[in-house]
């Protein structure tokens, strides 16, 4: 038999037979080993652990710690899940199952109703099948085939999706006992390795996401590769519904939903209202001290202005229908950019002028399927934080640094101390389709934003295939104070649209060139960073961010009129505080705060109304005693100016 040379990641090398699998190599290796690798990676690619090894290769055997088997782990509990349910009920047809972040879901086309009880039978079943051991075994098909299989399973659904493959492609598919499904893969090798996992959760999903589809149920679950990274992600999950935005947003008055509005279109109650005009005070100072220029453009834009930004090739799907205006189509903005364009056009520019900033908290609209929305997340109503720059080549780096440095000023505001950039890149065989079709441009701008963030020592990481479709950008990733992950902003080049609109100015010699132009988002949206805010603070916003910042708490109505004068006080100074005179107890007053999530209690009696003084209480630290009230106005202005994160 022939002798094949594997390389492992400590450089060792060790001889097998020709046909050897990486499963059988981790047996080599050890038990423990052998027991816990989920999936392998020859020669960077990643393969099933019973992929036949048949040339000398480098070899990784990954556990489910890692990134890419804890993503086998979730995608092959997805299909034991399938499984389960099959068994559970044979009438029942499948769909897809992808993975998500920390977990996977499922849909299934089923008339029974997926209840806590069902749950706990499908997760009583799974677990039989992975004690059960096993083979998941992967064949390949041809397109005709796997039509043909999965119709005679009884599987529309797989079938529709096949069909929508190119007919000379192969098909991978993946089989255990009598269940089949389709997937590219990897999964793990047996039932077996399948531990640890949970069924979290149901909830309708139309097919394809179209709410002209049938209504499919879903089934959300996770896995991990021990009993304890299980049982923290579960007590996580626990945080993170006591921290949801949609229910803390209803609880502190921050926005609301109306059918008759229609769904995605938020109304900001006076309390999110507050933390609206904040934001937009942030962002506003920090333009003004980066050089930015404030402009105002129009819900409503003619059509061929979309069609030279390239919005109608490229967006339509995602925007508004156009309705017609004598004769004439119109469209709710789904950008800013386009306008943005117009203004910087609008006069001739020289070099000296360069860069141009122009920014605004403008209001656009974008079509999200009804599936897709998600409270504040995604929505069809948004205001973004939106800006524009218009700079030379030369001046690229600088400006596009200076955004991202933006970025880490605000992260430092929040206590966001956790973060990535993704370098989004274009993908060579979408040129003409999914973006503009220059390539040697694609090359260059991606070269220099490289350069940018290594020059500018920003860690990074590189994802193609996901460019807006005008050249390269920066995805800001985030993770709330409990590890969610959250996109906020972005930074984005744009080499492309400028030509389409004549964009110039006069450089040095007298010559017409055509300006680079920098899209960026530092904040998102009010309603995505303030749907992160909400759920990174769990509601207990730091002083300056806060709807209400203190409340004043009278012992009884004989000390109302001093109440009323710390109120005015407090008031003058532009400090958000409200009174609360009702007829009850103290400690009942006290706990309706802490409920509200306010800062600071002012509690006054005969004591303070003698001597002019409140009596503090801060939420989290408990009564902070007795002090002038002209000194404790002077505190809480500072901290408010200095928007001071001292209550975490």
């Amino acid at each position: 038999m022939e002798k094949i040379n594997i390389t492992l990641p400590d450089k060792s090398i060790r001889s097998f037979e020709a046909g050897t699998t990486p499963q059988q190599v981790a047996d080599s290796i050890g038990s423990g080993l052998a027991r816990a690798v989920v999936v392998a990676k020859i020669d960077g690619d990643l393969k099933d652990l019973n992929h036949p090894i048949e040339h000398d290769i480098n070899l990784e055997l990954l556990t489910g710690d890692s990134p890419e088997g804890h993503d086998t782990l979730l995608h092959s509990t997805a299909h034991l899940m399938a499984q389960a349910v099959k068994e559970l009920f044979p009438n029942a047809k499948i769909t897809i199952g992808p993975t998500i972040e920390n977990g996977f879901y499922y849909d299934f086309d089923v008339e029974t109703s997926f209840s806590d009880e069902v749950l706990s039978e499908i997760e009583s079943k799974m677990k039989e099948l992975a004690r059960s051991g096993q083979d998941i075994i992967r064949q390949e098909v041809s397109v005709q085939d796997a039509i043909k299989i999965f119709n005679g399973l009884d599987e529309s659904y797989k079938v529709e999706i096949v069909e929508q493959i190119n007919p000379d492609e192969k098909i991978s598919m993946y089989k255990q006992s009598e269940f089949t499904d389709l997937c590219r893969g990897p999964h793990v090798s047996n039932t077996s390795k399948i531990k640890y996992f949970k069924l979290l959760s149901t909830s309708g999903a139309y097919w394809r996401g179209n709410e002209n589809n049938k209504m499919l149920q879903r089934i959300y679950g996770t896995v991990f590769s021990s009993k304890d990274a299980l049982k923290k992600h579960l007590h996580n999950l626990e945080e993170a519904k006591k921290r949801d935005h949609r229910k803390l947003g209803k609880e502190l008055k921050l926005f609301t939903f109306d059918d008759e509005v229609g769904p995605g279109l938020p109304l900001w109650l006076p309390n999110g209202a507050v933390m609206v005009e904040e934001l937009e005070k942030l962002a506003k100072e920090s333009e003004q001290r980066g050089g930015y220029d404030v402009v105002r453009t129009p819900h409503l834009t003619k059509g061929t202005l979309y069609e030279k930004s390239g919005h109608l090739e490229h967006y339509k799907e995602s925007m508004y229908p156009a309705m017609d205006v004598d004769g004439v189509d119109y469209y709710v903005k789904p950008m800013n950019c386009p306008h943005h364009h117009k203004i910087y056009s609008s006069s001739p520019r020289s070099y000296r002028e360069l860069p141009v900033r122009l920014a605004e908290y403008g209001t656009c609209y974008r079509y999200e399927k009804s599936g897709q929305l998600f409270g504040l997340m995604r929505v069809r109503s948004l205001q973004m934080n939106d800006a524009h720059i218009y700079c030379t080549k030369e001046q690229f780096k600088e400006e596009f640094l200076a955004v991202c440095n933006m970025y880490l000023e605000y992260f430092d505001i929040f206590g966001i101390e956790r973060y990535t950039m993704r370098l989004s890149l274009h993908s060579k065989e979408d040129l003409g389709k999914k973006y503009v079709n220059e390539p040697d441009l694609w090359l260059e701008t991606e070269q220099w934003v490289r350069e940018a963030l290594v020059e500018g020592k920003l860690d990074f990481e590189e994802v193609p295939g996901e460019a807006a479709f005008y050249g390269p950008k920066i995805d800001v990733q985030v993770w709330s104070a409990i590890g969610k992950e959250f996109t906020l902003a972005t930074n984005q080049v744009d080499f492309a649209i400028p030509s389409k609109f004549g964009l110039t100015y006069v450089d040095e010699s007298g010559n017409e060139k055509t300006p680079l132009c920098i899209h960026r988002a530092p904040l998102g949206t009010h309603e995505r960073f303030i749907g992160f805010l909400i759920e990174h603070f769990g509601g207990n916003f730091p002083l300056w961010l806060a709807p209400i910042q203190a409340v004043v708490l009278p012992l009884s109505d004989k000390f109302s009129d001093y109440a009323n004068k710390v109120v005015k006080v407090l008031k003058d100074e532009g400090i958000r505080v409200k009174l609360n005179d009702r007829a009850d107890k103290i400690g009942s007053k006290i706990r309706q705060a802490e409920l509200d999530k306010i800062n600071f209690m002012l509690i006054v009696g005969q004591k303070e109304s003698d001597e002019e003084t409140v009596s503090v209480r801060k939420r989290f630290e408990g009564d902070v005693g007795a002090m002038p009230l002209i000194v404790f106005k002077d505190k809480i202005v500072e901290e408010i100016k200095n928007r001071r994160l001292t209550h975490r």
